[in-house]
């Protein structure tokens, strides 16, 4: 995995980047608040808030290994990311929203959940992005690789648990039993439905996509600045 130069300047880029996503969401939220009398879809702000929390502690990890921090601290840290990361994906699911809450056209609210969906997608494979370099400079290559693809189908039942069974990442805290036992009840019979191994495989399926052409683009732009600061000296 290419070493990033001057990643400071890269997070800021990335995290102003992200900020802007953010921006044009709430701003399209608040033109069909405004326009209807009624914030339906402000759900979506919580939605996305979550969605941050994986990306804030991927910085943090970032800052801790940058600091030479022992990894029982990372891992720590990684834990918790790994639980709040299915929130990033999540609003993917959203869009079965569109049509049902009257009061825009349709086309709107597409935009507007899209709008949403995409920021929240890019969090969650930027904080991937973060966590996959940490995990690869302590433990090799491979190990984030293995991190990376673990994560991302992991993540996938995780948005099941939510959209459907409609647990979230609190339950961990608040309502560990009924989370275990649901979970327990389908490990027990891993196969015995259906629908949770065809969303799962199709939703890993399509992280996995989007996470390898986040992660070329994150080698292109390393390469990229690594032959600049060759050539040129800066």
């Amino acid at each position: 995995m290419a070493h990033i130069s001057h990643p400071a300047r890269w997070l800021t880029g990335l995290t102003l980047l992200l900020l802007a996503g953010t921006a044009v969401a709430a701003g399209l939220q608040d033109v069909r608040a405004d326009r209807t009398g009624a914030p339906v879809f402000r759900f979506l702000f919580w939605n996305l808030f979550l969605a941050w929390v994986p990306y804030v502690l991927a910085l943090v990890m970032t800052g801790l290994d940058r600091l030479r921090a022992p990894g029982w601290l990372l891992a720590g840290v990684g834990v918790v990311w790994l639980l709040f990361l299915p929130n990033a994906p999540y609003i993917l699911t959203d869009f079965i929203h569109v049509g049902a809450i009257p009061g825009a056209p349709q086309w709107f609210d597409v935009l507007l959940i899209g709008s949403f969906a995409a920021t929240g997608l890019l969090l969650g494979l930027a904080s991937l992005l973060l966590v996959h370099h940490v995990v690869a400079r302590r433990l090799g290559a491979v190990a984030g690789w293995v991190l990376a693809v673990g994560s991302l189908a992991l993540s996938s039942i995780g948005v099941y648990l939510g959209r459907f069974p409609r647990f979230n990442s609190w339950d961990v805290l608040t309502n560990p039993h009924g989370l275990v036992e649901v979970v327990g009840y389908r490990l027990a019979d891993p196969l015995g439905n259906p629908f949770l191994v065809q969303f799962a495989l199709a939703m890993t399926a399509g992280l996995l996509v989007s996470y390898l052409a986040t992660w070329a683009v994150g080698q292109a732009l390393a390469e990229g600045r690594r032959r600049g600061v060759a050539q040129y000296g800066g």
